[in-house]
């Protein structure tokens, strides 16, 4: 989601290139992409994977994933109305398809809900009843389908999901096809909601987690720490990115890092590690501005935590329970 804002065509490349020399194969963007969104760079992150797959012929190699944007104040830019009717669907998937210079997506995911729930950073449900939202769940997946029976798309995911959504698409789904396989949510040591009832849903109904922001836009990896704020981060480029760094997010990361220095880890190790360890997540969506970010958050899939650091991980967790939802 870096490329085309913080990252150019020639670093994402760089970047992808060496993804798969270390055995990657699972890229994930969206047609919102790069963040924050605007209507001067959207799609741009789409359109550098491209001219990736053009020059060097890999699109066989890679499972890729994109994404159709819902409806919100940051997205009006990108359709006049952006609600999940067959129509919007099919603009969005041919235009992802375009740019990214394939014939296929192999995971097509809803971005977020269209009805008012919780999601982006809000804890709880609070009911709207003044909600325009009306049940549409049958007809989301018809419209998906024939972009799968037309060989534009394979498998379709959720992302920003709750369990309910989660629960009423399964129940939509007329055929093996229409059944989501993925969920995309935010899930790491500063964000652990989904457990509360969609990890037991990934494991009944067989829906892998691919959890983004395991390291809380760069809060878990320390740069952070004691008020440092570097050039070019993200929290330095972008205010409104404020989600992962209040107070007690703050206070929780430094507790990680202070276990993270006394069994030997980095922090990035430790929180990485522990997003890669839990059963329902099936990959870890890591994204890095620079290549040797890349590097270390590629490089931690060979860390493996105890049972000790793991009891320590959840008495912090009981403490300062999910400080950025």
């Amino acid at each position: 989601m870096t490329y085309g804002n913080q990252n150019t065509e020639a670093e994402g490349h760089q970047q992808m290139d060496y993804a798969v020399e270390q055995g990657v194969n699972f890229f994930d963007t969206a047609e919102l992409y790069p963040v924050p969104a605007n209507k001067h760079t959207q799609g741009d992150t789409e359109s550098i994977m491209g001219s990736w797959f053009k020059k060097n012929g890999r699109r066989d190699k890679i499972i890729l994933a994109s994404k159709v944007a819902g409806p919100g104040d940051y997205t009006k830019h990108i359709r006049k109305n952006l609600s999940f009717k067959k129509d919007h669907i099919d603009e969005a998937v041919n235009k992802s398809l375009k740019r990214l210079q394939t014939d296929y997506i192999d995971l097509y995911q809803l971005h977020w809900p269209e009805r008012k729930t919780n999601f982006f950073g809000k804890r709880g449900y609070k009911h709207e009843p003044d909600d325009p939202w009306e049940e549409n769940f049958e007809a989301i997946l018809e419209a998906l389908e024939e972009n799968i029976k037309a060989g534009k798309i394979r498998y379709i995911g959720l992302s920003n999901e709750n369990p309910w959504g989660i629960m009423r698409f399964l129940q939509a789904a007329k055929t093996p096809a229409t059944k989501i396989i993925t969920v995309q949510n935010p899930y790491s040591l500063l964000n652990r909601l989904f457990e509360g009832g969609s990890a037991e849903i990934c494991h009944r109904e067989n829906i892998g987690l691919l959890p983004y922001s395991p390291l809380g836009f760069g809060v878990l990896s320390g740069k952070y720490r004691h008020g440092k704020l570097p050039p070019n981060s993200r929290l330095a480029l972008f205010e409104r990115l404020a989600r992962y760094s209040g107070k007690t997010s703050f206070e929780a990361t430094e507790r990680y890092a202070q276990l993270a220095e006394e069994v030997g880890l980095s922090l990035t190790d430790l929180s990485l590690a522990f997003v890669n360890d839990r059963s329902f997540v099936t990959s870890n969506i890591i994204g890095a501005t620079t290549l040797e970010q890349l590097k270390e958050n590629i490089a931690s899939h060979r860390v493996r935590l105890s049972p000790d650091i793991l009891e320590a991980i959840e008495a912090i967790h009981e403490e300062i329970p999910n400080p950025a939802p």
